[in-house]
Protein backbone atom coordinates (compact mmCIF):
# COMPACT_ATOMS: atom_id res chain seq x y z
CA UNK A 1 0.00 0.00 0.00
CA UNK A 2 1.61 3.37 -1.05
CA UNK A 3 0.90 6.54 0.42
CA UNK A 4 0.84 8.62 -2.59
CA UNK A 5 -2.50 8.14 -3.18
CA UNK A 6 -3.82 9.56 -0.11
CA UNK A 7 -0.83 12.53 0.12
CA UNK A 8 -2.98 13.65 -3.35
CA UNK A 9 -6.28 13.37 -2.03
CA UNK A 10 -5.66 15.35 1.03
CA UNK A 11 -3.76 17.93 -1.21
CA UNK A 12 -6.99 18.07 -3.09
CA UNK A 13 -8.87 18.20 -0.61
CA UNK A 14 -6.61 21.43 0.96
CA UNK A 15 -6.88 22.85 -2.42
CA UNK A 16 -10.25 22.71 -2.92
CA UNK A 17 -10.79 24.02 0.41
CA UNK A 18 -8.97 26.76 -0.30
CA UNK A 19 -10.53 27.53 -3.56
CA UNK A 20 -14.11 27.02 -1.96
CA UNK A 21 -12.79 30.31 0.45
CA UNK A 22 -11.73 32.23 -3.09
CA UNK A 23 -15.43 31.82 -4.27
CA UNK A 24 -16.97 32.74 -0.76
CA UNK A 25 -14.81 36.16 -0.65
CA UNK A 26 -15.95 36.62 -3.72
CA UNK A 27 -19.49 37.40 -2.97
CA UNK A 28 -19.06 38.59 0.86
CA UNK A 29 -16.01 40.99 0.47
CA UNK A 30 -17.31 44.73 -0.38
CA UNK A 31 -15.33 46.03 -2.62
CA UNK A 32 -13.32 44.87 -6.09
CA UNK A 33 -10.39 45.17 -4.40
CA UNK A 34 -10.99 42.95 -1.73
CA UNK A 35 -12.86 40.63 -4.00
CA UNK A 36 -9.98 40.70 -6.00
CA UNK A 37 -7.52 39.67 -3.28
CA UNK A 38 -9.78 36.49 -2.37
CA UNK A 39 -9.66 35.64 -6.06
CA UNK A 40 -6.04 36.11 -6.26
CA UNK A 41 -4.71 34.75 -3.18
CA UNK A 42 -6.78 31.74 -2.19
CA UNK A 43 -7.58 31.04 -6.18
CA UNK A 44 -3.93 30.39 -6.35
CA UNK A 45 -3.01 28.60 -3.33
CA UNK A 46 -6.00 26.26 -4.13
CA UNK A 47 -5.10 25.96 -8.10
CA UNK A 48 -1.58 25.46 -7.27
CA UNK A 49 -2.87 22.69 -4.61
CA UNK A 50 -4.29 20.85 -6.76
CA UNK A 51 -1.35 20.78 -9.28
CA UNK A 52 1.39 19.55 -6.68
CA UNK A 53 -1.34 16.75 -6.01
CA UNK A 54 -1.51 15.88 -10.05
CA UNK A 55 2.58 15.82 -9.92
CA UNK A 56 2.58 13.52 -6.78
CA UNK A 57 0.26 11.16 -8.40
CA UNK A 58 1.03 11.48 -11.94
CA UNK A 59 3.78 8.97 -11.72
CA UNK A 60 5.74 9.72 -15.00
CA UNK A 61 8.39 12.62 -15.52
CA UNK A 62 6.68 14.46 -18.56
CA UNK A 63 3.33 14.89 -16.35
CA UNK A 64 5.44 15.65 -13.22
CA UNK A 65 7.28 18.18 -14.77
CA UNK A 66 4.09 20.15 -16.88
CA UNK A 67 2.30 20.34 -13.02
CA UNK A 68 5.41 22.15 -11.38
CA UNK A 69 6.07 24.51 -14.49
CA UNK A 70 2.26 24.86 -14.03
CA UNK A 71 2.11 25.86 -10.43
CA UNK A 72 5.56 28.13 -10.92
CA UNK A 73 3.77 30.17 -13.66
CA UNK A 74 0.66 30.31 -11.56
CA UNK A 75 2.86 31.15 -8.53
CA UNK A 76 4.72 34.03 -11.09
CA UNK A 77 1.67 35.07 -13.16
CA UNK A 78 -1.24 35.67 -10.14
CA UNK A 79 -0.11 38.08 -8.23
CA UNK A 80 1.16 40.35 -10.77
CA UNK A 81 -2.43 40.09 -12.97
CA UNK A 82 -4.22 41.13 -9.30
CA UNK A 83 -1.81 44.08 -9.34
CA UNK A 84 -2.44 45.11 -12.87
CA UNK A 85 -6.15 44.97 -12.67
CA UNK A 86 -6.42 46.34 -8.90
CA UNK A 87 -4.34 49.44 -10.35
CA UNK A 88 -6.78 49.73 -13.97
CA UNK A 89 -9.26 48.93 -11.54
CA UNK A 90 -8.15 52.46 -9.37
CA UNK A 91 -7.42 54.67 -12.55
CA UNK A 92 -11.19 53.86 -13.68
CA UNK A 93 -12.51 55.30 -10.71
CA UNK A 94 -13.53 52.46 -8.62
CA UNK A 95 -13.49 53.84 -5.15
CA UNK A 96 -12.30 51.51 -1.95
CA UNK A 97 -15.00 50.82 0.61
CA UNK A 98 -15.98 53.17 3.06
CA UNK A 99 -14.20 50.82 5.79
CA UNK A 100 -10.83 50.95 4.39
CA UNK A 101 -8.10 52.47 6.53
CA UNK A 102 -5.59 53.79 4.21
CA UNK A 103 -5.62 54.15 0.20
CA UNK A 104 -1.97 53.32 -0.75
CA UNK A 105 -2.76 53.56 -4.18
CA UNK A 106 -3.26 57.65 -4.33
CA UNK A 107 -0.94 59.33 -5.93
Amino acid sequence: MSIIPYLAGILIIIGSFFALVAAIGLVRFPDVYSRMHAASKAGTVGSGLMMIALAVAAGDFATTLRAVAGVVFLLLTAPIAAHLLARASYKAGYKLWSGTVIDEMKE
